[in-house]
């Protein structure tokens, strides 16, 4: 796992703090961009940013933010050992609801086939203003059992 830390049986993925990730703003926060606690993993909320250089991308196009996040989160569940084939959990933060369709959209192409659960909220604003949708995620990292998929109950409904 890439830049981890364990502590009390919890990895945390890229540690960081906030006065060196928002420099214009008065912060002095320790957080990291992913938690694993037992066999499940906690993505903070990812936008429309490179997680190398904390540039934004995609500045003005909703579709291209979540892009990039769900390819954050693609990137940090696998330093955690996990997948997108195993995600649990989605939430989506749009700044207007006309995104919803775009962001949506892209969102799906990342998650075809996946079926986690998702929910979406409108919201006043995100961390920084060119930020127009966030979206963190729960996953799971799964036992080596041989047993192949859980089933579908409930597929269609």
């Amino acid at each position: 796992m890439t830049d981890a830390v364990l502590r009390n049986a919890h990895t945390r993925i890229r540690p960081f703090n906030t006065r060196d990730t928002y420099p214009e703003q008065n912060l002095d926060n320790d957080l990291c961009q992913a938690v694993v606690a037992n066999d499940t993993v906690y993505v903070r909320g990812q936008v429309g940013q490179d997680l190398e250089t904390s540039e934004s991308v995609g500045i003005g196009d909703a579709a291209a933010q979540a892009d990039r996040a769900m390819a954050n989160i693609e990137l940090l569940l696998t330093e955690a050992g996990s997948r997108l084939e195993h995600l649990v959990k989605l939430t989506i933060y749009l700044v207007d609801p006309r995104y919803r369709e775009d962001v949506y959209r892209t969102v799906g192409r990342w998650t075809k086939g996946v079926h986690p659960i998702s929910t979406g909220v409108v919201v006043a604003g995100l961390a920084r203003p060119e930020w127009l949708v966030e979206v963190d995620a729960i996953a799971v990292i799964p036992r080596s059992s041989g047993t192949g998929e859980a089933g579908s109950a409930g597929a269609g409904a």
